[in-house]
């Protein structure tokens, strides 16, 4: 388990030092008030991570929204990373990837009925959305465990189960972005991209090493995958997951981790190849060329697989060669999660935004309503025990 695709430059340490150190005099501004955090009358969740690289947000963010839409009227606010248009941002069914970025072009396309908007100012962004929905319930903080300036309700941060935070150290050496400590200010701890062969072992040896407090509780969480859908109408075949010993598949990734998802594939898809690129990568001509190039010497029967993420940056390309537009499948993921918390994690986030929705608040009167939640100050979470299965 420990150091499984973690690499650690003992050359830079000196460096992570002086990196760390500049971190730590920005969080203890913001702990004594000389940098402000913002606390909202209505729900805020935040999910994110404290290193560089794929932890599952997007995945995780959606779980959160398809939840609680049954509900509540969810909006999700992103930074918008790579975009090309400047400030406030809401989306519709038919905003461009380019001006809201691919994570979430994604979301709005597998979440129609929840409100997306991007703002790099977190502050203002959560402002236009509580005004343009006065019916608003909860917003979701894509990417937003370091956004300090915004205090959410529920402060979600996501470890990659391959990468433990514990095992790693501070950029540059290492893919931390700021201290071990930081990990304190989470409310809820989740490692992602669990196998699913994990023992009870496994999970007992995990949750003392993460050192966590008893207001924190952790879950785990594995990758569950649903049939490959083709990308374009040129595809009219269909190759199903059970029919992939029986394909030369091309694996093409432009996300931070595709680790798992080479993992998870390849006891399926013997005859496996790989064509990775850089997270949120932009395809130039080249890459098109690479691929067509790649695809067009691998032996007969064959398909391309990727990710939902990569597909919002694929499906507008240019010069992508008809053999692949008619072979290229996309695979669908959602998380899943592990030792039957589901329900717990659930029904604590559920309550949460029962207690500080903004009609609760109506309900109740301004007077007698406290907007910060209620976990932060005596109804702490608490720890999750682990049964021997």
């Amino acid at each position: 388990m420990e150091g499984d695709f973690i690499k650690i430059n003992k050359w830079l340490l000196p460096l992570s030092w002086l990196y760390g150190l500049g971190v730590k005099c920005r969080n203890t501004m913001f702990e004594i008030g000389i940098l402000k955090s913002r606390s909202f009358k209505m729900p805020v969740i935040s999910v994110g991570n404290i290193t560089v690289g794929g932890t599952g947000k997007t995945p995780h963010v959606e779980y959160l929204a398809q939840m609680l839409q049954n509900k509540f009227r969810v909006a999700v606010l992103s930074r918008g990373y790579k975009r090309k248009s400047k400030g406030f941002v809401l989306a519709d069914a038919n905003t461009p990837m380019k001006d809201i970025g691919d994570e979430p072009y994604q979301i709005k396309q597998k979440c129609p009925n929840v409100t997306v908007a991007v703002d790099k100012d977190r502050c203002h962004g959560i402002e236009e959305l509580s005004s343009l929905d006065k019916n608003l319930d909860v917003i979701l903080l894509d990417d937003a465990f370091q956004h300090r300036y915004v205090k959410p309700g529920i402060n979600i941060l996501l470890v990659d189960y391959h990468r433990l935070i514990i095992y790693d150290t501070l950029l540059p050496a290492g893919r931390l972005r700021e201290p071990l400590s930081g990990k304190d200010r989470a409310d809820i701890v989740i490692v992602t991209k669990c196998p699913k062969e994990l023992k009870p072992m496994d999970f007992r040896v995990i949750t003392k090493a993460m050192g966590l407090y008893p207001y924190q509780q952790l879950f785990f969480t594995t990758l569950q995958y649903d049939e490959l859908r083709p990308v374009f109408k040129d595809n009219t075949g269909k190759v199903t997951l059970s029919q992939l010993n029986n394909q030369h598949a091309l694996l093409l990734t432009g996300i931070a981790s595709p680790e798992q998802m080479q993992h998870d594939l390849s006891p399926l898809a013997p005859h496996l190849q790989q064509l990775t690129f850089s997270d949120h990568h932009v395809f130039s001509k080249k890459d098109v060329q690479l691929i067509n190039d790649t695809f067009a010497a691998m032996p007969s029967p064959k398909c391309i697989i990727t990710t939902e993420k990569d597909v919002t940056r694929l499906y507008n390309v240019e010069g992508l060669s008809q053999e692949v537009r008619q072979q290229l499948y996309v695979l669908p993921l959602r998380i899943q999660f592990m030792l039957d918390q589901e329900q717990t994690f659930n029904q604590f986030v559920i309550n949460y935004v029962l207690k500080n929705s903004r009609n609760s608040i109506l309900a109740k009167g301004k007077d007698d309503h406290k907007p910060n939640n209620s976990h932060h100050s005596g109804n702490r979470p608490r720890t999750i025990s682990f049964r021997n299965n």
